[in-house]
């Protein structure tokens, strides 16, 4: 009888440590994600600022693209 508890406690602090795992991995990647985010957005203004709009960026990208 006693073993039996013991399994019980023992995997109810398993589930309980997997989701705190799970929770943390969650948080790190969505962090991580933000970050990304943030960084593209910055860098697009940057390019709109660089090109002088985004006709004009649009018109290098384009150049870029065919080499024409």
């Amino acid at each position: 009888m006693m073993n039996t508890t013991l399994t019980r406690t023992r995997a109810t602090t398993q589930t309980a440590a997997d989701i705190d795992v799970s929770k943390g991995a969650l948080t790190t990647l969505g962090v991580a994600s933000a970050l990304v985010g943030l960084w593209a957005v910055a860098c697009f203004v940057g390019a709109f600022l660089a090109s002088g709009g985004p006709i004009a960026l649009a018109r290098a990208w384009v150049s870029a693209v065919t080499g024409v």
